[in-house]
């Protein structure tokens, strides 16, 4: 399937205040190691049987929307879960780096079990903000490049909506930066594998969660009426 890599803005100003723009965010499906590893972005991960019936059913909860655009993680068991949706709705996946899982660094590929009894594991759970993964990247910093990238891709769709499939940790700290929840108690949000969050970029500059970690049910009746707005 033809991929287009994007990183620079394109953004189209006009006289007009636009109107909202959605984001939907997905998490991928399940792999035969979500929840035993963590898996970082070490390459060759792929979508198990049940993650690709997953991907597929995103796929149907999505039919219907008037999809701009999507963005998809640069690694390969996001990309097959946008691969249903790209190819039902006839759109060229856009891989954006910055909505990339998070650089574990030397933790990437630890079984979780054996990783939850260090020590530095109460940082991560209680503490996130100040915690560095050895030789990756911080939370902090995963946040920034996460947020960042989503009002990049906010400002290149002014009034569309676009849907852009992720990782859970990266997923939870967008929520979290989207909804004004502290980034120290964004482990306590839930993102499940091929769930369905969707937020809301507002002319003014405004943000808000319109739906988060959602698993079952069409997705077009929050589309057709986000928070304060009539969309025809």
């Amino acid at each position: 399937m033809t991929m287009i890599r994007a990183m620079g803005t394109e953004i189209v100003s006009g006289d007009r205040p636009a109107p909202s723009t959605l984001i939907i965010l997905v998490r991928h499906g399940v792999t035969p190691t979500t929840g035993q590893v963590l898996p970082g972005r070490a390459p060759g991960l792929h979508l198990s049987e049940a993650g690709e019936e997953q991907a597929r059913g995103v796929a149907e909860r999505l039919a219907g929307l008037p999809l701009a655009a999507i963005y998809t993680s640069p690694m390969e068991r996001a990309r097959e879960t946008a691969a249903p949706t790209a190819e039902r709705l006839g759109l060229t996946p856009i891989i954006w780096e910055g909505i990339v899982e998070c650089d574990f660094g030397e933790w990437t590929g630890g079984q979780l079990g054996e990783l939850s009894r260090l020590p530095e594991w109460k940082t991560v759970q209680k503490k996130p903000s100040e915690f560095r993964f050895p030789g990756g990247e911080s939370f902090v910093e995963m946040q920034a490049r996460m947020a960042a990238s989503l009002e990049e891709i906010a400002a290149r769709h002014k009034g569309e909506v676009v849907v852009c499939f992720s990782h859970a940790d990266p997923i939870k700290a967008a929520v979290a930066h989207l909804g004004g929840t502290p980034l120290d108690s964004f482990q306590g949000i839930t993102i499940e594998p091929a769930s369905v969050s969707v937020a809301q970029f507002t002319s003014d500059g405004g943000t808000a969660m319109l739906e988060t970690n959602s698993t079952t049910g069409s997705v077009k009746d929050l589309v057709a009426h986000p928070r304060g707005e009539k969309r025809s």
